[in-house]
C-alpha cells in the first residue's frame, strides 16, 4: 500500500479584524464564525491535526471548543495588519511539527470567513493535490467580469484599455479565455514549498485551481457580506 500523506490542517485566526470588528468569532446563527470553518474540516476527517493559529486568547478558548487544537498562541509579529498569510502558515507547519513530533506532507489551509464552503470541495482540492502533485491547490470561483472582454486600466496616456488584449476582437463574454477569482476559501501546500523561505504566495510556477460555486464562495470581508450570508441563511438558499 502506498504511504499516507500526512496532513495539517489549519485556520488562522487573529484578534484583530478592520472591515467587521471581531469577525472570526462573531456569532452567526448562533455559533461564533471561526465554529463552522472547525465543524467542516472535523467533518471532512482527513486531517491528522486541525489546528487553530491565533494570537487571541480569546479565540484559541473558542477554537478548543469546538474541537481544534491550539498548540502555540501566534508571535505578535506575525499578527498584524500586514502579516503575510504564507509567513503565518510557515510558522504554524513548523511550529506544529515541533509539538507534536509529527511530519506532514501537505497542508491544508481553510479561511474563517468562508462558512459556506461545502465538505466536497474540500476533499475535491485534496483529491486533486493528491493526483498532480503540484506545489499547490487553491480554490476559485468564476469571474463575473472578463479581463479580456470588460475590464479596463487607465494606461500612461490616462487612456482607458482593455486588461488583457485579445489576439482577436471578442464580441461575447462567453467567447473570451476562461477566468477565476481566487476565492480565499480552501488552499492545498506542498511541504518543502510552504517551508521554502522564497514562498510568498500561494501562486507558484505549479499551481492548480479547484473550481467552487459562486454562493459556496462567499467571503466575509465588510459588514455587508456578514449579511448578506444572514441572508442566505434566513431565505434557506445555503445550509451551514
Amino acid at each position: 500500500m502506498p504511504k499516507k500523506e500526512k496532513i495539517l490542517l489549519t485556520i488562522a485566526a487573529r484578534g484583530g479584524s478592520k472591515g467587521v470588528k471581531n469577525k472570526n468569532i462573531r456569532i452567526l446563527y448562533g455559533k461564533p464564525l471561526i465554529a463552522y470553518t472547525i465543524m467542516q474540516a472535523k467533518k471532512w476527517g482527513k486531517a491528522d491535526r486541525v489546528i487553530c493559529s491565533t494570537d487571541s486568547f480569546e479565540i484559541a478558548q473558542i477554537a478548543k471548543k469546538f474541537g481544534a487544537e491550539v498548540p502555540f498562541l501566534r508571535p505578535t509579529a506575525l499578527a498584524t495588519d500586514t502579516s503575510g498569510k504564507i509567513d503565518v502558515l510557515r510558522h504554524a507547519l513548523k511550529s506544529a511539527e515541533q509539538k507534536y513530533n509529527e511530519t506532514y506532507s501537505l497542508v491544508i489551509d481553510l479561511d474563517v470567513t468562508a462558512p459556506i464552503r461545502n465538505i466536497s470541495d474540500i476533499d475535491g482540492a485534496y483529491k486533486m493535490f493528491i493526483k498532480n502533485k503540484p506545489k499547490s491547490v487553491f480554490s476559485v470561483t468564476a469571474c463575473r467580469k472578463n479581463p479580456y472582454f470588460n475590464m479596463v486600466e487607465i494606461n500612461h496616456k490616462g487612456i482607458a484599455v482593455l486588461v488583457k488584449k485579445p489576439v482577436s476582437l471578442i464580441k461575447r463574454r462567453q467567447d473570451a479565455p476562461a477566468v477565476y477569482d481566487m476565492n480565499a476559501s480552501i488552499y492545498v501546500y506542498d511541504r518543502e514549498y510552504l517551508l521554502d523561505k522564497k514562498t510568498k504566495t500561494a501562486i507558484s510556477d505549479h499551481s492548480l485551481v479547484w473550481v467552487m460555486d459562486e454562493l459556496s464562495s462567499v467571503d466575509i470581508d465588510s459588514e455587508l457580506d456578514f449579511q448578506f450570508i444572514e441572508f442566505l441563511i434566513l431565505k434557506k438558499l445555503v445550509s451551514l
